[in-house]
């Protein structure tokens, strides 16, 4: 296919029609697609390579002209190269010339805000460096602790139902419990805070009042943090060098926690999905030919958390994968599609479980700093919900499966499944190990009672080494009113198994 090799004015000024054949999507002034009236947008972004190459023009919310970036290489090269794109929408034309009014449904994920994600140069710096200095102090070890333990609160809520949705009662649920913690703020997790993440992120009437909601909490968690630091991100960021002002300190915290939610909300979602609805997945995690975190790494490619990221910005007039590009023209980050690209993965169906170079998590100086703690939550959290329930299966047609779409996100529904009903389990317990029971006093091979004896107190240490009972004590052992069978001392909690292997073995 030919492409010509540059728009005259931007991608606003194309008027070729769609293709003889052209599923059902919908198209706009000058030919040029609507994303957001799109019914399948992987299959739109397939169409637009195949017409347009790797940077085609489309059409967003009140036919305001945007490219979407299709390739792998030409994302990359956009997202390394500050001098010529900007996250900072304050120069897009259309906003500039008032085509993107101040109601636009999109305006929440392109109005300007005072975050390191749309700042650049040494302001950048200042916020980007307050984020990751934060980032680095958290404890990994506990944070995993959090994960797991999270995990067992919300699964002992329905395990001894043996049915549930894991979407709406596990997924939605997880990151948003272990976000709280990591941000400082246990006691603001519940029902009414993911209800509201989900709200906002829908962009219903109600999406206003959700974030106000949500804004409330982390303006309440900064006031706290000022009087009263603690070594949590919040408090890292009260305290960080750069000298951060309330404003700048909530709105850092409303970005994490809800790209950190909605990300891994998606992640773990379409893991459990691949697990219940793909036999060879699950066998290959059964087997142990794959792991869970090489699950998740597969997950991000075939089924990135964001499909695009809105938005970057020309600085200057530039060329991007054949296609002249204005200053002030908007692109679109097509992670999704670019994590198909037929140049990078030529065969879709080949295992990428060892490779990072998907770009669910962007890159360049916006690149996601809290990338580790999407993988966490989806490892930890996947390994001890299959430990806890085995025998998960999916409670309904695979066909039957709902996802609602955006331009920014593909999220699915519902996931329902059922499970051989379980007891609840202790919260602190290791979901991969049960608790081990007492020591038994006796090396008898059996079945336990139900109700085990008390265990003796272990006898004192011997002041001497062991010798075979004088003929007396043999005597007095067995003379009546003695037990007839005495149960040998239990041995010292020193001691190793092999060596009370030896010593039941040879009588003693």
């Amino acid at each position: 296919m030919t492409l010509e090799p540059h728009f005259p004015t931007g991608p606003d000024d194309l008027t070729a029609g769609p293709p003889p054949g052209c599923p059902a999507h919908a198209v706009g002034p000058g030919g040029l697609h609507r994303l957001h009236e799109a019914e399948d947008l992987a299959a739109l972004y397939e169409e637009l390579r195949e017409r347009h190459g790797p940077v085609a023009p489309v059409l967003l919310h009140d036919d305001v002209p945007m490219w979407v970036v299709l390739g792998h290489a030409e994302n990359l090269h956009m997202v390394r190269t500050p001098s010529q794109y900007t996250r900072d929408s304050r120069i897009w034309t259309p906003l500039r010339d008032g085509m993107v009014k101040p109601d636009h449904p999109l305006m929440p994920h392109i109005a300007w805000q005072p975050v390191c994600s749309h700042a650049e140069g040494d302001e950048h710096r200042r916020l980007r460096g307050a984020v990751t200095g934060a980032m680095e102090t958290i404890d990994h070890r506990s944070m995993r602790r959090h994960i797991g333990r999270h995990t067992q609160r919300l699964v002992n809520r329905f395990c001894e139902e043996g049915r549930a949705d894991l979407v709406a009662q596990f997924a939605e649920h997880l990151p948003m419990a272990v976000m709280c913690e990591i941000l400082g703020m246990p006691e603001e997790y519940g029902d009414r805070l993911v209800q509201a993440a989900r709200d906002m992120l829908k962009g219903t009437e109600t999406a206003i009042a959700s974030n106000a909601y949500i804004m409330g909490c982390l303006t309440r968690l900064t006031a706290r943090r000022r009087t009263r630091p603690e070594e949590d991100f919040a408090g890292r960021l009260v305290e960080d060098p750069a000298g951060l002002t309330d404003e700048e300190i909530g709105q850092h915290l409303r970005v994490v926690l809800i790209a950190a939610y909605e990300a891994t909300a998606n992640l773990l979602a379409n893991v459990l999905r691949r697990v219940l609805t793909e036999p060879g997945f699950r066998a290959q995690l059964n087997g142990g030919q794959m792991t869970v975190p090489e699950a998740v790494e597969q997950s991000l490619w075939d089924e990135p958390p964001f499909s695009t990221v809105f938005g970057y910005f020309a600085k200057q007039e530039t060329e991007l994968g054949g296609r002249r590009i204005r200053r002030g023209d908007g692109l679109l980050f097509g992670i999704a599609p670019a994590n198909v690209d037929p140049r990078v993965r030529p065969d879709l169906s080949a295992n990428m479980q060892g490779n990072r170079s998907h770009l669910a998590f962007g890159g360049g100086p916006h690149e996601c700093p809290g990338q580790d703690i999407g993988r966490a939550i989806a490892e930890v959290g996947v390994d001890a919900l299959l430990m806890r329930l085995p025998d998960v299966r999916l409670d309904c047609a695979e066909e039957e499966l709902r996802w609602t779409q955006s331009i920014a996100s593909r999220h699915l529904v519902e996931l329902p499944v059922r499970f051989t009903p379980k007891s609840p389990q202790e919260v602190t317990a290791d979901p991969a190990r049960p608790r081990v029971p007492q020591r038994r006093t006796d090396w008898e091979v059996g079945t336990r009672p139900s109700t085990p004896a008390p265990v003796p107190e272990p006898p004192a240490p011997p002041s001497a080494p062991e010798r075979p009972a004088p003929a007396e004590e043999r005597a007095a052992a067995t003379a009546p009113g003695a037990p007839a069978h005495p149960a040998p001392a239990a041995p010292a909690a020193s001691e190793g198994v092999l060596r009370r292997l030896l010593r039941w073995w040879r009588g003693h």
